[in-house]
């Protein structure tokens, strides 16, 4: 029996339970998305105007990054809605390309081991990473590259809107933090100067004034001492030393200002770890803002917080003069990338260091990180001292993202009802016999706990049914038998524990 015969015979157009995995499920995507909801969706999300942090544990399956992706549908929906006051999104939940970067900086004795990789990451590189992702589509949207919509392109009159000091703000985060493949690093940066119409002819005061210099030198000392022949015969060979001598003085300030921009650029080639950035690149950048505006600046040049917590006002900074009032960090996955595996203790050295309350009460900066189950069980065991410098107390902590067997079965009705036909309202009860009870379907659902194990089930389900018929004598009830069985062969095949 056709599997697709049977759901058309109870008014279903697709298969509701084929998908597993909320990014590539066109059934949450189209409609669940925005109208089936974890009853603690309201804690999490919070109010977009005033960022909050919320942190999620729970276990693989559970729907994380189905809430992650309705928390930015939303978001998407109050930017829309509420122009003068917008949210920066910011996705952090591709981990691969920064810890590869990372990786890379560090020695080749201690690159080979993810153990060890992971014990040198610390709370700056997080703020790094999460700069690059921002910077780097900040820089996307006003250069007009990769929009998705007017909502995410800045028209000409905000960039028109910024001073002198953001222009150069952004370009000193622009030329830190911006990531983009797209084109070259130098006409990237150059065409986001002209953007921002931030000239910088002043900058090559030292280069100027040393060919000017050079020239005055030369006239001084051909007229000082002409080459002729003294009357004892020899020659005058003062011009051999003294004009070498006045072209190192007049050149000094420019090579100055050159090694300093130098040192500048390694420092900060050292110590952010999570990009990729030529030293040669940066210094021209660097020389291409005036000394005057590049004096104190914060740059990523220390292993310390204190100069990407600045690093980050004058991001937020920037962003209020565009609109935005606020940014939402999106943490996600981390369970992903290969260099944790999946294994507690990796991604515990990971996630750690940016449990920090300072970053996570950030003023106008939300966090929303979804970890998985093992990470809340670590937790438990850590120190006085982790918790004192976490304050997990202060931030909106869901230790289990749990599901009941009622709404697990709200979320098969959900999807039921998106691939419906018109007019039609199924339920998952519609597909069994009578024998098979409300309350047992509603048992059974909580002992599956997370959605990607209601699907799977309710999948087997159908398949195992419509293999025990054929299309000339079909059968459109499920029966009592067919639903304990699979039930009981399921729960044996994922969980040893499972009853």
């Amino acid at each position: 029996m056709n599997i697709q015969s049977f759901l058309e015979h109870h008014g279903i157009l697709r298969n509701p339970f084929a998908e597993e995995d909320a990014q590539t499920d066109p059934v949450f995507k189209e409609h669940c998305i925005s109208n089936a909801y974890h009853p603690i969706w309201d804690k999490v999300y919070g109010d977009p105007s005033d960022p909050s942090t919320s942190i999620i544990f729970g276990p693989k399956g559970s729907g994380k990054t189905a809430m992650r992706l309705q928390i930015d549908r939303h978001l998407t929906r109050y930017n829309h809605e509420n122009s003068e006051r917008r949210v920066y999104v910011i996705h952090y939940d591709d981990f691969n390309p920064f810890l590869d970067h990372f990786s890379e900086r560090l020695s080749r004795r201690v690159s080979k081991k993810p153990e060890k990789v992971l014990d040198a990451w610390r709370l700056w590189d997080h703020v790094d990473a999460i700069l690059c992702i921002g910077v780097t589509d900040l820089v996307d949207r006003m250069l007009g590259i990769n929009s998705t919509g007017k909502s995410d392109a800045i028209d000409d009159a905000s960039i028109r809107s910024l001073d002198r000091t953001s222009a150069r703000d952004l370009l000193l985060l622009a030329a830190c933090y911006d990531q983009s493949t797209d084109s070259t690093f130098m006409s990237r940066w150059n065409s986001l100067r002209k953007h921002l119409r931030y000239g910088n002819l002043s900058s090559k005061t030292t280069l100027f004034g040393a060919i000017a210099w050079s020239i005055v030198a030369v006239i001084f000392v051909g007229w000082l001492f002409p080459p002729t022949t003294l009357p004892e015969g020899g020659r005058d060979l003062t011009a051999l030393w003294l004009l070498p001598l006045l072209l190192v003085i007049g050149w000094l300030p420019h090579w100055i200002r050159i090694i300093k921009c130098q040192f500048a650029a390694l420092g900060m080639h050292r110590h952010m770890r999570v990009g990729k950035r030529e030293t040669g690149s940066m210094r021209k950048v660097l020389q291409s803002i005036p000394k005057s505006e590049l004096a104190s600046q914060p740059l990523p040049r220390y292993d310390r917080t204190d100069d990407r917590y600045e690093l980050l006002h004058k991001f937020q900074g920037i962003l209020r003069k565009l609109g935005y009032t606020g940014i939402i960090v999106l943490m996600d996955r981390v369970d992903e990338p290969h260099m944790t595996g999946g294994k507690p203790e990796l991604m515990q050295r990971f996630v750690w260091p940016m449990l920090d309350n300072k970053l996570l009460k950030h003023p106008g900066m939300g966090f929303k990180m979804m970890l998985p189950q093992e990470l809340h069980r670590e937790i438990e065991r850590e120190t006085r001292e982790f918790h004192e410098r976490a304050r997990l107390d202060k931030q909106n902590v869901i230790p289990a993202f749990q599901w009941t067997g009622e709404a697990l079965y709200d979320l098969a009705r959900a999807r039921m009802m998106a691939c419906a036909g018109d007019n039609q309202t199924p339920e998952p009860k519609d597909l069994f016999e009578d024998d098979v009870s409300y309350q047992r379907m509603l048992s059974a659902f909580q002992s599956l706990r997370v959605p990607r194990h209601l699907f799977r089930f309710l999948y087997r389900v159908l398949v195992d049914h419509c293999n025990h018929y054929t299309d000339s004598q079909p059968e459109f009830k499920i029966k009592a038998e067919t639903f304990e069985s699979a039930l009981a062969v399921y729960g044996r095949d994922n969980d040893p524990t499972f009853t």
